[in-house]
Formats: C-alpha cells, sequence, structure tokens
C-alpha cells in the first residue's frame, strides 16, 4: 500500500509541478542567413583552446583571453582532435577574435552557437552574455549593445560535459542502478560521450523590425495544395507579404498582425508533392512591410508539400502506406567526432541512397541542421529524436524531475528548430527508457511504476501540443511494458533475439521476434517500426558455419527480421542497427572501443550485409 501511495504521489508531482521551462535567449527557429537585409559571419576555423581541469579560468577571467592556449577546429569534438583530451570531460575554454561586420550597423546583433555538448557559459567583450544546458540543439543571445560595427569582439566560451545523473542523458549514476553495460566513461548510453563545440557558431545580424520566426503547415487534397505560413515578427511591421515559388508558378498572399504574430494561406490549384521519390522543394519568401508598404525584412525557406498521418496500421504519406526502410546512426567519424562534417553528410546520404534507404532515425539526439537540409533535398523521411537515452526512474524523484525539465527542454527546442523541414515526420521523446527490471527474452515488464509510465506520457503529450501534424513515437528496449509502447501514434521497437539473447541461434531470435511482434500488435493494434535490430560484425571476419561476429551471421540475422517482418502487413519499417561502426566508450562488448552492427565501417566502406541490403532494397543504380 506504501508503494502505491508514493507512486500516485510522485505522478502528481510529475504530472502538476512541473513548470514548462525557460524559453531560450533569442530564436533559434531560424538559421541565420545572409540577404539585402540580414548579415551572417560563420566564425568556423581554428579558435583558442585550453583545458581548465581545476576549474579556475572564470576567477581568473579566462573569459578576456587565453595564455598558453593551443588550437582546435570549430566544429569538432576535442577528444578526438587532441590525443590528451581523449578521456575528458570536465571543463573547457574556447576563445575567438573577430571584426564586427560594417553591414552590421544599426540592426540587432545575436551570437548562435548550433551545439555546446552539454553545459555552455558565454561571454562577449569579457562581458557574460547567458548560458546553455543540453547538448546537441542551437541556442543564441542577443549582443547589441556590445558588437559596435566595425569594431573588434572577443567571444569566450566555456563548455564542460560532465556525466552527472540528472543530465539527459545520464552518467555516474549511484552505484547499484541498473544500466545496460558496465563502460568507461560510465554513460548510461552506448556511444561515446563527445564534447566540444560541435556545430558552428555565427554571429549574425536582423533589421530592428523583423521576422523571428516562421511555421509551415501544408496540405494536399486532390491535386490541390495548401501551404498556411505563421510568422511572428518584431518592431512593429504594418503586415506582410508571402510569395511561394516553384513549378514555373508564383503565387502570393498578404498577411496583417495581431500584435507580433499573423497568419496566411497559400493556395496551388495543383501541388507538385514531396516524396522520397520526388523529393521537390518550393522556396517560400517572407517579406516584412514597413511604412507605404516598403520590404523591411525578408526571410526565405525550402518547403517541401506533403502529408503524415497514422491510420489504423499504416503510416501514411501523402495519404499513401509508406515502408520506412533504413538505418539508426550516429555522427560519428574519426577526427571529428560528433562535429559537424559536411563531406561525411553528403557521403552517408549518397550511401544510403545507394543501398536503397527511404528513412533514418537521428540516434540518440537531434543531428546538425545541415543533415536536416540534406534529407529534405534527398527524400530521406526522419524520426526525429530527443537526447533521452537509457532514462532511468528509480533514482529519486529529485533526478527524476531535473531530467524530465530538460527532457521538455531539448523537446521545444527540437521543434522548434526542425518544424518546418519535410523530411521530418515523427517526433522521437524518448529511446530505451529502463524500467525497474529488463527480460531480454521478450517477456513485458510487470509492476511498472505509474510515475514513469506519466513522465513518458507527458513528452509525447508536449509533442502534439507543440506539433500536433506530425505523430510521436518512443522506443522500446527488449522487455519494456507494454504500456509505454501504447503510449505513441506508433509502436518502436529496438530488439536483438539472436544475439544479445539467444546468442548465436538465428532461427530461434527470428522466431521469438515474429512472435513477440504479434503479441504486442493484439495488445497494441498500431503499426509497428523496429528501429533497431543487428549484429556485431568485424569487418573482414569470415566463416563457413556463419558464426557470431562474422559478416556471414550478420546478413544471415537481418534477412531473418526482415523475412519475419515482411509476412506482417502491421510492421510499418524496418531500421537496421546501424548504418556504420561508430565510437564507444571502454567495455567488454566493445571490441576497439567501436560498435560493429554497422553494415558500413567507420570509414564508411561497405560490409556484406550493406551489399545484400542493397539487393534486398532495390538501391540505386542496380
Amino acid at each position: 500500500m506504501r508503494s502505491k501511495v508514493k507512486a500516485a504521489i510522485l505522478l502528481g508531482l510529475l504530472v502538476a509541478a512541473v513548470p514548462a521551462g525557460a524559453a531560450p535567449a533569442a530564436s533559434i527557429g531560424l538559421l541565420p542567413q545572409a540577404n539585402e537585409f540580414r548579415e551572417a559571419l560563420d566564425l568556423s576555423g581554428l579558435w583558442d583552446f585550453k583545458l581548465d581541469p581545476k576549474d579556475e579560468g572564470e576567477g581568473a577571467g579566462w573569459f578576456r583571453g587565453l595564455e598558453g592556449a593551443r588550437s582546435i577546429a570549430v566544429p569538432g569534438s576535442w577528444n578526438e582532435q587532441l590525443p590528451d583530451a581523449y578521456d575528458y570531460l570536465g571543463p573547457a575554454w574556447y576563445f575567438r577574435r573577430c571584426t564586427v561586420p560594417r553591414g552590421f550597423k544599426g540592426d540587432r546583433v545575436f551570437l548562435r552557437v548550433g551545439s555546446a555538448n552539454y553545459a555552455a557559459r558565454v561571454w562577449v567583450n569579457g562581458t557574460l552574455v547567458g548560458e546553455h544546458e543540453g547538448g546537441h540543439l542551437p541556442f543564441a543571445f542577443e549582443v547589441t549593445p556590445l558588437a559596435v560595427a566595425g569594431s573588434p569582439l572577443t567571444i569566450a566560451i566555456r563548455v564542460e560535459n560532465e556525466l552527472k545523473p540528472t543530465r539527459v542523458p545520464a552518467g555516474n549514476l549511484p552505484p547499484g542502478t541498473r544500466t545496460l553495460m558496465a563502460s568507461n566513461p560510465r554513460t548510461t548510453f552506448d556511444f561515446f560521450p563527445y564534447a566540444g563545440l560541435h556545430r558552428p557558431v555565427v554571429l549574425y545580424s536582423v533589421p530592428r523590425t523583423s521576422i523571428e520566426d516562421l511555421t509551415v503547415r501544408t496540405g494536399l487534397e486532390g491535386g490541390a495544395g495548401t501551404v498556411t505560413v505563421k510568422v511572428t515578427q518584431s518592431g512593429g511591421a504594418r503586415g506582410a507579404r508571402l510569395r511561394l515559388h516553384g513549378e514555373g508558378a508564383e503565387v502570393e498572399a498578404a498577411m496583417t498582425f495581431t500584435a507580433s504574430e499573423g497568419e496566411a494561406v497559400l493556395r496551388l490549384p495543383r501541388a507538385r508533392a514531396w516524396s522520397p521519390a520526388d523529393p521537390y522543394l518550393y522556396e517560400l519568401t517572407a517579406s516584412l512591410l514597413g511604412p507605404g508598404g516598403r520590404e523591411v525584412d525578408r526571410y526565405t525557406l525550402e518547403v517541401g508539400l506533403r502529408t503524415v498521418e497514422v491510420r489504423g496500421t499504416q503510416i501514411l504519406l501523402n495519404g499513401q502506406p509508406i515502408f520506412l526502410k533504413g538505418f539508426g546512426r550516429h555522427e560519428d567519424f574519426a577526427v571529428s567526432g560528433r562535429g559537424q562534417n559536411e563531406p561525411v553528410i553528403v557521403r552517408d546520404h549518397a550511401l544510403m541512397k545507394w543501398v536503397g534507404a527511404n528513412s533514418y532515425r537521428t540516434s540518440h539526439y537531434p543531428y546538425a541542421e545541415e543533415q536536416m537540409r540534406e534529407a529534405d533535398r534527398q527524400g530521406f523521411l526522419v524520426i526525429d529524436e530527443i537526447p533521452a537515452v537509457s532514462l532511468h526512474f528509480g533514482d529519486g524523484e529529485e533526478n527524476v524531475r531535473a531530467r524530465l525539465l530538460q527532457c521538455e527542454k531539448d523537446l521545444r527546442e527540437l521543434i522548434a528548430r526542425d518544424k518546418n523541414h519535410p523530411s521530418v515526420i515523427a517526433w522521437s521523446v524518448s529511446n530505451e527508457a529502463i524500467p525497474g527490471a529488463i527480460d531480454l527474452s521478450g517477456g513485458a515488464a510487470r509492476n511498472v511504476d505509474p510515475a514513469s509510465t506519466a513522465f513518458l506520457r507527458r513528452l509525447i503529450d508536449l509533442a502534439h501540443g507543440l506539433d500536433p501534424s506530425r505523430p510521436a513515437t518512443l522506443v522500446a528496449i527488449m522487455g519494456a511494458p507494454i504500456e509505454w509502447m501504447a503510449l505513441g501514434d506508433f509502436v518502436s521497437l529496438n530488439r536483438y533475439f539472436g544475439w544479445y539473447s539467444q546468442p548465436g541461434d538465428v532461427a530461434a531470435g527470428a522466431e521469438t521476434f515474429a512472435k513477440e511482434l504479434d503479441t504486442i500488435h493484439a495488445q497494441v493494434p498500431r503499426p509497428i517500426v523496429v528501429t533497431e535490430f543487428g549484429a556485431d560484425t568485424l569487418p573482414g571476419e569470415h566463416s563457413l558455419e556463419g558464426l557470431m561476429w562474422s559478416e556471414e551471421f550478420q546478413v544471415a540475422f537481418l534477412k531473418a527480421y526482415l523475412d519475419a517482418a515482411e509476412k506482417r502487413d502491421f510492421v510499418a519499417g524496418m531500421h537496421v542497427w546501424c548504418f556504420a561502426d561508430f565510437r564507444t566508450g571502454q567495455g567488454t562488448l566493445r571490441a576497439g572501443s567501436l560498435n560493429h552492427k554497422g553494415v558500413f565501417t567507420r570509414d564508411r566502406e561497405p560490409k556484406m550485409a550493406a551489399r545484400f541490403l542493397r539487393e534486398r532494397w532495390g538501391g540505386a543504380g542496380r
């Protein structure tokens, strides 16, 4: 009885007492761009850098300059660039000098950091301008009084990625807390905790009267299309003009504002729908109008017209069933670590096309904005995920509440950033949350704490509230409770029967997998997407008998799972884990500190499994 009362109290705390969380210091929804009214200075390149293991930098005034600094590339992870910093996750300092462009004169000026993993404090000209917690998503601060056009500017950013139980994802959990595997560093997740400035730092300007945000919703019906545009502006514009260009035609609509917001609809009598087969993008231009109808600001956005919905046991794209063929992936490459790497972005999407994939999940955190733009242009369907991997619920109400606040903040920032990408077809609010007990044999968890279900339901509801146009899901670990699986608009499963359980027995593993699919579908009659399945494979390891770790075993494993799914029309997608081998912490299950489940090596050479999938999925150029 006491446990039930305690659960009910915690449930109430989670549902009712947690505030919505603070908004970012400046809008992050629009990627900075340069045009007649806006300027942008990308500060990517070599910065001064210094580790701060004694955490003395702030007190010593390192924000004014770094003595004894060395060079580091931004974007990039410091762990891969500097051999002596490989395992270092504590405070470190970045410092850069630049000159404010003369074109910024008279405008508002902002500093935008694309990603600082995990927490950052930012100084401009020696003045603290703000701080941000949570990796993988951008943040921005207004620095107008400090950024004088034509004058020098100093930027200092203190970054740390300490593993803490209250962070998302968590690390260094208390002794006795259940984790999936032991590793060094002590993460709760199976990928390396890269640290640093992973995406560009941009100094940019906007007019005093400017577009702060754009939200686009598209519709299709009977060959016609609609683009509903909501504009948020600052500075008191009288109105706005919208133009949509594409297919040799142009449509326009006028907009008026109520306070700072306005909305208008652009109608296309004949619309060209966006899809993996035809990822056509229209060009949307929003112009703010000042006195006399004079244009005072402009922003241009690529728009794909498409609809997404879940109906019965199908995921529908533009009203037609779509089957997701693809991968879980990681932003991971030698030397750059998790840093934004444009050649790798291009290569990865080209290789997925070569295999025949049409989809991927941003496992297990938001990817760089350039990844999302490439997905738009190449026609990939993306399940966009916040960093809520391996959530725990058993280490005290205070820790659980702190993680919920961070998850909500991450979800708000992710949807603000990625809401206009046609490639994004769903939001994923967690990956492999950990129930109190894990059964790898296929049975669902029993006696689930209702507070953990309330935690996950709150995130699903928040995603629906922020974006009613897309489904939301959460990814279930083996042994997760059916109550969790039922929360999403479609069921997402990670399954490894024949690898982590029933090891080496592909036939038995596939049989267990098939039976579990049927059992889950009978209880939750919605589409099922298998978001992970795979086997570690050492490149070049071969076995006539098809033994574990060989390339032959990986092919047999993937084939058995794909065959089982093909017989079930309620399975709406299969994502192989994973696209390419990636760096992990050190552990007995990770030879060379790599997860070897990729169908490509870390340097993007194909294993046998990649060629098998190309034959199975009808890859490009076959």
